[in-house]
């Protein structure tokens, strides 16, 4: 009989990208639409990647089945 599979959280899957050490990285929030009444500043910091902040690691590794 075979063993039944883990899901992976398709939600997490989408936002979340494993890269060297462990660690994971996702895009910011508030970065969608309705931008122009949002600062040239605030903008200009939600550019880019972030990385999933030590405490949270192990949360995503485990929405993502990964460890």
């Amino acid at each position: 009989m075979a063993k039944v599979k883990m899901k992976t959280n398709s939600g997490a899957a989408k936002r979340f990208k494993r890269i060297a050490g462990g660690r994971y990285k996702f895009k910011r929030a508030f970065k969608n639409h309705i931008l122009s009444k949002m600062s040239t500043k605030r903008k200009r910091q939600l550019r880019g990647m972030a990385i999933v902040s030590d405490a949270d690691t192990p949360a995503v590794a485990r929405m993502l089945k990964d460890k």
